[in-house]
């Protein structure tokens, strides 16, 4: 005779944890945005002297602190008074404003704008509009509306350049565009992705491409990198102009910023822009076909719900259709820096 073993009793935590998470996600947020993990850049502070250097005030500075130290973001040498707090290794290498891992930009864009906007996610669900400044506007345009602002369009451009920087060195080193002579980075913002396949591939010649208030931005990125004689900042509209002819067309998260008309037209000009042999290159929270997995792509998903009219992310399927559709023969897709991936389409005789 057997004993049916007991079931393991239901536990609520991961609801709870899910649920209550906004409550360190602004803890850390606001760490970002006093300065927290750049004030300890030089070293370690007692608390005092902490939050005499940040301006807090002296009834919540302690548990702000040491809620910080529960959360593994800094660290404490030991307990009590006199105890002085330091960055972890993973803040002092991603939330120094002075390393060149620094991923504050995407932090404080969703301190500044992100946090309010998804706080309407109910409406923009049951609407299908968006909530971020184009609800409004009325018009519709996301980046008018971002780059109306020359405060927001540096924060943005900041945020990107960050947030894509693991992404970008993954893919210049698992990828071999020295087989190519030039590339043209659609929606290039500041010039990071040029600038990194430059760097890591002295015979290619690059054209960081977008709007001309930021490609004012890009060249002024690109001269202080010293790639001027083999970067090019080309000012122009995506949407509206060719693109510019290249061996290997790169997008890096531009496709799901629009509906699926736009990204078959994006995927189309890719092609016409292509020689013979080359190579479009997508860089994205790809989601899995079952649709299973990859949370940070369907919620970056949401993500686009909440900032555009019709963008959304994709998964790899989808992908190879549109690719497929526009002319290209054959498709590949390959891990970057976590949820992201490289989506390829080559183009061949």
């Amino acid at each position: 005779m057997t004993t049916a073993r007991p079931e393991a009793p239901l536990d609520p935590s991961k609801i709870m944890q899910i649920g209550m998470g906004f409550l360190a996600s602004k803890a850390l947020l606001s760490a970002v945005e006093l300065g927290v993990f750049e004030a300890l850049a030089a070293g370690p502070l007692t608390g005092e002297t902490l939050r005499n250097r940040l301006g807090l005030h002296e009834r919540s500075a302690a548990d702000f602190l040491d809620a910080l130290v529960a959360l593994g973001f800094l660290h404490r040498d030991r307990d009590g008074e006199g105890a002085r707090y330091a960055n972890t290794p993973e803040t002092a290498a991603f939330l120094d404003p002075g390393s060149p891992r620094y991923l504050g930009g995407i932090l404080n864009m969703a301190n500044n704008r992100l946090y309010r906007h998804w706080s309407h996610l109910t409406e923009a669900l049951r609407t299908g509009r968006p909530q971020s400044e184009v609800a409004h506007t009325g018009d519709g345009d996301t980046f008018a509306a971002l780059y109306a602002d020359p405060r927001r369009l540096a924060e943005f451009l900041e945020a990107m350049a960050g947030v894509q920087h693991g992404n970008f060195l993954a893919l210049v080193d698992r990828f071999d565009f020295a087989r190519f002579t030039t590339v043209c980075d659609v929606g290039g913002a500041s010039g990071a992705l040029s600038i990194a396949i430059a760097r890591r591939h002295p015979s290619v010649r690059c054209v960081s491409y977008d709007l001309p208030a930021v490609t004012d931005v890009a060249r002024k990125r690109i001269a202080a990198a010293g790639l001027g004689d083999r970067i090019t900042a080309r000012s122009g509209n995506f949407l509206t102009d060719d693109l510019p002819q290249a061996d290997a067309v790169t997008m890096g998260n531009i496709l799901h910023d629009w509906g699926t008309a736009t990204k078959e037209q994006l995927i189309r000009k890719a092609y016409a822009a292509l020689r013979e042999g080359g190579a479009f290159i997508a860089i994205e929270n790809i989601i899995d076909d079952a649709r299973r997995h990859n949370a940070a792509g369907l919620l970056m998903s949401l993500n686009m719900l909440i900032e555009t009219p019709e963008g959304y992310d994709y998964t790899f399927a989808q992908f190879d259709g549109w690719c497929r559709s526009a002319g290209f023969t054959s498709t590949e897709i390959f891990p970057l820096a976590g949820s992201s991936s490289a989506a390829i389409a080559w183009k061949t005789h």
